[in-house]
């Protein structure tokens, strides 16, 4: 069965999707079979890997338009999958909030598939909407990536000690936090390591934060406008090799 991880932040432009693709890249490298799901109507996890128009997306399998094997595409060049987004997954919070059971669409969707992949990833809106909420609940693991500046480190504390823990008691019981990343790093600044140190500080346990911490760094920023992982666009960049790091890290943690 495999690892399903989602990423989830309510805040935007803290590094979410530039993680999950570039994690699932990462795992791919190392032949572990991975599936992109793009849970956000602005599709920019499609986009990273250059699919902009789809006929069939996770919004046509949510609302039953078709299965979940034909919204599945291939990326020859990373060799993993991708289940794309478009605007249109905006109409499914509308759709979904008149549904029974409307927290699960996504956990059911995808269940057919789970035995095909290692590690399928999540990628949500920066919000916490029903899409997320369908998400976290759709997982077994939840992924924060944490901008190291105040107001995205307050934003996290937020969803870690109330939206996380009610999920968990009332929809997902079996859902763990598999870690913490801090990304957008800049050593040249103190702010960033005082953001850091007050969130483990108020956290309170260490253990949920990733070693690796990934920099402020011009190729990372770039690789997405070449619809490309980070792994293939500058395959021996400080930001690649971070994030093979993070591969790493989340080998080490779904053994535990």
């Amino acid at each position: 069965m495999s690892n399903v991880i989602v990423f989830a932040n309510q805040k935007g432009g803290v590094g979410k999707t530039t993680s999950a693709v570039n994690l699932g890249a990462a795992l791919a490298e190392n032949h572990h079979r991975v599936l992109l799901i793009d849970f956000d109507p602005q599709g920019n996890l499609s986009g990273s890997v250059g699919l902009f128009q789809s006929e069939k997306t996770i919004y046509h399998v949510i609302s039953q338009q078709c299965t979940i094997d034909d919204a599945i595409h291939h990326i020859d060049a990373v060799q993993m999958d991708i289940i794309p987004s478009t605007m249109d997954l905006s109409a499914a919070s509308l759709e979904l909030a008149e549904a029974t059971d409307r927290e699960f669409y996504l956990r059911r969707a995808i269940e057919p598939i789970r035995h095909l992949y290692d590690f399928i990833l999540i990628d949500c809106p920066p919000s916490l909407d029903l899409l997320t909420i369908n998400g976290i609940v759709a997982a077994k693991w939840i992924i924060t990536p944490v901008q190291c500046e105040f107001f995205a480190a307050q934003g996290f504390l937020t969803l870690l000690f109330n939206t996380i823990s009610r999920i968990k008691m009332h929809l997902n019981p079996e859902l763990k936090i598999l870690g913490v990343i801090f990304t957008m790093y800049d050593s040249r600044t103190r702010l960033a390591q005082e953001v850091i140190e007050m969130v483990v500080e108020k956290v309170g346990d260490p253990s949920l934060f990733f070693q690796t911490v990934i920099p402020r760094n011009v190729k990372l920023a770039e690789a997405p406008s070449h619809s490309k992982p980070i792994t293939l666009y500058a395959s021996n960049s400080s930001g690649a090799e971070r994030y093979r790091n993070l591969a790493k890290e989340v080998l080490e943690r779904v053994k535990k």
